[in-house]
């Protein structure tokens, strides 16, 4: 299950929100892991996302999408029969400006970022070259065609 928190003023991704959900589902599917999970998605702007990059990976600069796993510690919250994965925090306007630079779709960019925040969550990582081929295998698997 995916909460999903609007922090800024606009509702431009409000339609894309079943697609999360769809895009979860999905993820778990293709990793054959059980659906036991709640998480949240926090659509953020630049500031916000700057300051969080800075705070917490001491890099002063802005970025597209950043997760905070739960699941790394020995601690798990659980919610009724949910085990709480984390966040993933998405920057809104690098979602505009990625979808224009890469050239697809607002919606492609936006599920991407929660596919990769995603994978990242469940202990994916693109720290080295074998990783990173995996992971970015996995979100083009569970991606698909999508446009």
């Amino acid at each position: 299950m995916v909460n999903i928190i609007n922090r800024t003023k606009y509702n431009d991704f409000k339609s894309f929100f079943p697609l999360i959900e769809h895009y979860y589902e999905r993820t778990l599917k293709v990793l054959e892991i059980e659906d036991n999970y709640v998480l949240s998605l926090i659509i953020c702007g630049p500031v916000s996302i700057r300051k969080i990059n800075r705070e917490y990976r001491n890099i002063d600069k802005e970025t597209d999408v950043i997760s905070f796993a739960l699941l790394d510690n020995d601690e798990t919250i659980e919610y009724e029969d949910r085990i709480e994965l984390g966040d993933i925090f998405i920057n809104r306007n690098r979602v505009l400006s990625q979808a224009e630079e890469y050239n697809h779709s607002i919606k492609r960019e936006f599920v991407f970022l929660f596919v990769h925040g995603l994978l990242h969550l469940l202990g994916y990582d693109h720290m080295n070259k074998e990783d990173e081929k995996k992971m970015f295998a996995l979100q083009k698997k569970i991606i698909g065609d999508l446009k």
